[in-house]
């Protein structure tokens, strides 16, 4: 019988201390009180979203490329969007440029590259000096270049209501004219996510 009890009274005294550890110190040795006050909290307001429809009004053709963007490319996409609001056009704009940018050097600001060079070609769009571009400085500079592409886009009547790839290769005369619509939907999503920001 004393067995039974000592179990008893060592399981009971078990819980009461397990019970004190999992509820926390005694209230004569709780931590003090703290006062509490009212935190403010910054709440950021939506930004207004890019209407979709107006990025890619005749949807995409054919298949699409995707390239994971480093930080640079990223600062060169908002580097051509912030030019093409100063140019006072719209997102549609900046998706045709974006996808031109995206096709002529994956949205990287080339210098010249030697032997790999097409013709004296540089910068975002790789455009020519000796095409009348600008200077070298000129059209490695994002913003000019980018400026200089709108101006040209500009000048192509009905563009806004063009496929993609015939507007920016009436700018760019490429070789390859067909090889810009693969990168719509990236430019596209790129112009929703940073058109905003």
């Amino acid at each position: 019988m004393n067995t039974i009890i000592r179990k008893s009274v060592l399981g009971i005294a078990g819980l009461a201390f397990a019970g004190g550890v999992f509820a926390g110190p005694a209230t004569a040795h709780a931590a003090p009180s703290v006062e509490s006050t009212p935190v403010a909290v910054a709440v950021q307001a939506d930004t207004p979203s890019v209407d979709k429809a107006k990025l890619i009004p005749h949807g995409v053709q054919g298949a699409q490329s995707h390239v994971d963007l480093s930080d640079e490319q990223v600062t060169n996409v908002k580097a051509i969007i912030a030019a093409t609001k100063k140019a006072g056009m719209d997102e549609r704009a900046a998706v045709v440029s974006i996808a031109t940018a995206l096709q002529e050097s994956k949205l990287e600001n080339l210098g010249h590259l030697g032997d790999r060079n097409d013709h004296d070609s540089q910068g975002l769009f790789q455009q020519r000096p000796s095409s009348g571009w600008g200077t070298v400085e000129q059209i490695t500079d994002p913003e000019y270049s980018t400026m200089a592409f709108l101006k040209g886009l500009k000048q192509v009547d009905g563009w806004q209501d063009m496929p993609l790839t015939k507007a920016a290769q009436t700018v760019q005369v490429s070789a390859y004219p067909d090889h810009y619509a693969q990168w719509e939907q990236q430019a596209a999503d790129l112009v929703a996510e940073h058109w905003n920001s």
